[in-house]
C-alpha cells in the first residue's frame, strides 16, 4: 500500500513539474526561426553551463575563464539572453564592460614613459630655438635615436604665457565713459485693441535719465533718425550711442548721428546684455506698462 501511494506521489510530481504541451510547441517554432550557427551556438552555451553546474552543489561559482567563455560566446548569437540560465543577462554585460576595460588598461600600461633627461632636452631646445615647432623637434630627437610623437612633445613644450592685450573690457568701456553714453532700444506693446505699437526711447547712461521717448506703430530708418534728431537738438548730444544691429537703424540715422558728433557703438550678435540698462527699463516698463504707455502717447 505504500509503495504504491510512493509510486502515484513521484507520477504526481513529474506531471507538475513537466512542461507545459503549448508551452514546448511554442518552443519549437521558435526554433525553427533560428539559424544553424544560432542554434550551434546556444547549445554550445548550454553545454558550457551545464559544465558549471556539474562543479557545484549549491550556488555555481564561476572562474573568470568561465566568464571570458560565456561573453565570447554570447558574441555569435543574437539569442543569447534567451540562452542564459544561471545568470543575468546584464551580469553578462557587466563582464564585458570589466573585460574590455581591463584589456585598456593593460594595454596603456605598456607605454613607456619619458626619460627626465628628454624632458629637460625638449625645453632646451625650444628656449634656445624659439622658432621650432614640435614636428622640428621630433625630427631633431629622431636623429638621436628618441621617437616621441608629436602630441608628446607639445605636453612637455613650456606653455607661451598670453600677453593681455590693450583694449578695454566692455564693462570697463561703460565704466570710463558713463558721462559720454546714451543707450536707445525699441519694444513692442499692445493696447486694448491688441493693435502693436513700438517704443522707442534714448536714455543717459550715468544717471539714468530717459532723454527722449517716441512712439510709432510702424518704425522705419527715416522715423528713428528724426527722433534722434530731436533727441539731439542744437547739435547737444553724447559722444558714444550704443545701439543694436536692427535694421530700423540704417543710413540715415547714422547720417544724423553722424552729423551730430555721435559715434555709434554697435553691440554684438545675439547678446541683449550688452545693453542691458535699456534692458532693464523695459523690465520696468512691463511691470507698468499701462502708465508709462499713456505717459509715452502723452509726450508724444
Amino acid at each position: 500500500m505504500m509503495r504504491r501511494f510512493l509510486f502515484w506521489l513521484q507520477e504526481r510530481i513529474k506531471s507538475w513539474i513537466k512542461p507545459a504541451t503549448p508551452v514546448l510547441i511554442i518552443d519549437l517554432l521558435s526554433d525553427l526561426t533560428h539559424s544553424r550557427t544560432d542554434l550551434i551556438v546556444e547549445n554550445v552555451l548550454l553545454r558550457q553551463q551545464l559544465i558549471i553546474l556539474k562543479r557545484q552543489i549549491k550556488r555555481p561559482q564561476l572562474s573568470n575563464p568561465d566568464r571570458i567563455h560565456l561573453v565570447l560566446l554570447s558574441h555569435f548569437t543574437k539569442f543569447w539572453k534567451q540562452t542564459l540560465h544561471i545568470v543575468q543577462p546584464d551580469t553578462l554585460l557587466s563582464w564585458y564592460r570589466n573585460l574590455f576595460r581591463n584589456y585598456w588598461r593593460r594595454k596603456s600600461q605598456g607605454r613607456p614613459r619619458v626619460a627626465s633627461e628628454t624632458i629637460t632636452l625638449i625645453r632646451r631646445m625650444v628656449k634656445e630655438n624659439k622658432l621650432c615647432g614640435a614636428e622640428r623637434i621630433r625630427g631633431e630627437l629622431l636623429k638621436l635615436g628618441i621617437a616621441l610623437c608629436k602630441r608628446t612633445i607639445q605636453k612637455y613644450m613650456p606653455k607661451e604665457r598670453k600677453e593681455l592685450g590693450s583694449s578695454q573690457t566692455w564693462a570697463t568701456f561703460l565704466k570710463n565713459q558713463a558721462n559720454g553714453i546714451w543707450a536707445c532700444d525699441f519694444t513692442l506693446v499692445h493696447d486694448w485693441l491688441f493693435r502693436q505699437w513700438y517704443v522707442f526711447v534714448v536714455m543717459e547712461l550715468k544717471t539714468r535719465r530717459i532723454v527722449h521717448t517716441g512712439i510709432t506703430t510702424y518704425p522705419t530708418d527715416e522715423w528713428t533718425a528724426q527722433q534722434l534728431r530731436k533727441a539731439t537738438p542744437w547739435g547737444s548730444g553724447p559722444k558714444y550711442l550704443i545701439r543694436d544691429r536692427d535694421k530700423k537703424y540704417a543710413t540715415r540715422f547714422s547720417a544724423v548721428a553722424l552729423d551730430s558728433g555721435i559715434k555709434e557703438v554697435k553691440t554684438p550678435y545675439r547678446t541683449p546684455q550688452a545693453n542691458g540698462f535699456a534692458k532693464g527699463l523695459w523690465a520696468v516698463f512691463e511691470e507698468n506698462a499701462s502708465i508709462m504707455f499713456w505717459s509715452v502717447m502723452i509726450n508724444t
